[in-house]
């Protein structure tokens, strides 16, 4: 308790001292930052927890984390700030775009570059979901108009990620941390080795050999991520037996009732991909923690790309065997459109409707008086009860989750979606539904999370481009697929593959081209931060040149 009183006390004096110097997502980075600089000096343990040892230089923060002492260290809500940021991001419908300022006030950085990257990616999918609609209105089965289609979509993923770098290098230059350095990582909270002496800081911590870990990520981790590739491919063969006996029962009694049967093994496999993945999620955090990585930002680079992996081919491994195997477009525009639907109806199940239903089954009793909102919402609630009831809330766990579903969404939209055009559409509103959703989550079910510091959106940005990359071979092959192109080579197959190699290879190389064409920076912001340097420079020579003179006058002085 005293832990979280001291942060919110101090929190409420630093953003009252400056008129709005610091931000309230500022002051919170500052205060997390102090408590994780105590260290110890002299004591050998914490005080009352013998086993709790200490050693000179150690994170007492830390120590009292891994140890289980301290449970649990979050910022308060404030409900005047809420409130007014509730009105203006998702309480009144309207059309207009998110208050990206005060979002990053309230909660920091990252969570405004991820809300930002989220109605930038709605924005950019409005051209294509526009004609999307009148290609599955106007048969649009016809190839000649789904070779257009594939053509504009690969246009369309890379202007859509490279106007994005320069869209969020000018949020990050608003907001102060384009050029931001990357602070000196401490060892993470789960950190554990042999206590040994870092050369870098010349402080006690522990040391494990990275001969171990490299040994635990290619004789036991990498071996789990192919069995698991191995267990998603049996699952879906398995569908594919289940989706051939349902044809054949459609076959033989084309009835309403059989038809309807059709759909029910890609809403089956839809289902079982959402729960592979989410069981998959706990065992490759729980590989990457056994890892043992010393540093945050390799674990998290570890777990994404276990999880980047896996996913994609659970989610995309069957339309590509679909499309390139079986070369069925009808088979492939309905699992397409099922697995998408079925995906969106169940994340926003998991992500909003789940955590509240929960929410206010733990809280039972302290929701009966504090869910009278409009006799609470006028008043002040006791600091201690504010701080029972916020923790009892979820911990917030990040945006990985909120990153990964764009993703897949992106995969979905760019890889296919010239089989299925409204792809764009249901994304659109999925994302709209998105926007609500996350901001009620973040301002109502979950504890205030410490603001993050972030210029852009990391690793993302390359996973996202990796997509877009995969998205040109994919659409030239079903270009290459389609009747029309393949009227052109009727008598050699081998002459269709290379000119369709050869066209993909011409488009992946205009699209490396537009990437280096289209500078990541805008123009105007680059001149401020050479500005900003030069100033910088001027101003330090300035300073030596004053104490210089000091100390000349200082030595003239000692010498007469």
């Amino acid at each position: 308790m005293p832990q979280r009183l001291f942060a919110h006390l101090t929190c409420s004096v630093l953003s009252g001292a400056g008129d709005d110097f610091l931000s309230m997502a500022e002051c919170q980075y500052i205060i997390k930052h102090q408590l994780e600089a105590l260290r110890a000096e002299d004591e050998t343990h914490v005080p009352g927890y013998s086993q709790a040892k200490l050693y000179p230089g150690k994170s007492i923060i830390r120590r009292l984390q891994s140890k289980g002492i301290l449970v649990q260290m979050f910022p308060l809500h404030d409900k005047e700030e809420l409130k007014r940021l509730s009105f203006s991001w998702y309480r009144t419908v309207r059309l207009s775009l998110q208050p990206l300022d005060a979002i990053r006030r309230y909660f920091g950085e990252g969570q405004a570059l991820y809300f930002g990257f989220l109605e930038y990616f709605t924005i950019a999918l409005l051209p294509m979901a526009v004609l999307g609609v009148p290609y599955y209105l106007f048969d649009w089965e016809n190839y000649d108009k789904y070779v257009l289609f594939a053509v504009f979509n690969l246009v369309w993923c890379t202007v859509l990620l490279e106007v994005w770098k320069r869209y969020s290098a000018t949020l990050a230059y608003c907001w102060g941390t384009l050029s931001r350095k990357k602070a000196f990582e401490e060892p993470r909270p789960g950190f554990h080795g042999v206590l040994g002496l870092n050369p870098v800081t010349g402080r006690k911590e522990p040391v494990f050999p990275s001969v171990s870990r490299q040994l635990r990520i290619y004789l036991v981790s990498l071996p789990f991520v192919l069995l698991c590739l191995y267990l998603s491919l049996y699952v879906m063969m398995i569908y594919f037996q289940l989706e051939g006996w349902a044809l054949s029962v459609y076959d033989e009694d084309p009835t309403l009732w059989t038809e309807v049967l059709t759909y029910i093994p890609s809403i089956v496999y839809a289902v079982v991909i959402e729960a592979v993945n989410l069981l998959y999620r706990y065992a490759a955090e729980f590989l990457t923690e056994w890892e043992n990585h010393r540093r945050e930002s390799s674990y998290q680079n570890h777990l994404v790309l276990k999880v980047l992996v896996f996913n994609f081919f659970n989610c995309f491994a069957s339309l590509f065997y679909i499309a390139f195997v079986m070369q069925d477009m009808l088979l492939l525009r309905q699992s397409l459109a099922t697995l998408l639907i079925t995906s969106q109806v169940l994340n926003q199940l998991m992500e909003a409707f789940l955590p509240y239903w929960l929410q206010r089954r733990r809280n039972k009793k302290m929701i009966r008086k504090v869910l009278r909102r409009r006799a609470i919402e006028e008043k002040e609630l006791p600091l201690a009860e504010q701080v029972r009831l916020e923790a009892d809330m979820n911990t917030y766990l990040g945006t990985f989750d909120d990153y990964l579903e764009l993703f897949l969404l992106f995969g979905y939209v760019s890889l296919f979606s010239c089989i299925y055009p409204l792809a764009a559409v249901l994304v659109v509103l999925n994302n709209i539904t998105e926007v609500y959703s996350d901001a009620f989550k973040m301002c109502k079910l979950f504890k205030r999370p410490f603001a993050d510091p972030a210029g852009s959106i990391g690793v993302w940005q390359l996973a996202f481009e990796t997509i877009s990359v995969i998205a040109v071979v994919t659409n030239c092959a079903l270009i290459g697929m389609s009747p029309q192109v393949k009227a052109y080579f009727p008598e050699s197959a081998t002459q269709l593959i290379l000119w369709t190699v050869a066209v993909e290879h011409l488009l992946l190389g205009f699209k490396f081209i537009l990437a280096f064409l289209i500078p990541d920076v805008p123009k105007h912001i680059r001149v401020k931060l050479a500005q900003i340097e030069f100033e910088s420079l001027e101003a330090l020579k300035k300073k030596v040149n004053h104490l210089l003179v000091v100390f000349k006058l200082n030595r003239n002085g000692s010498e007469a």
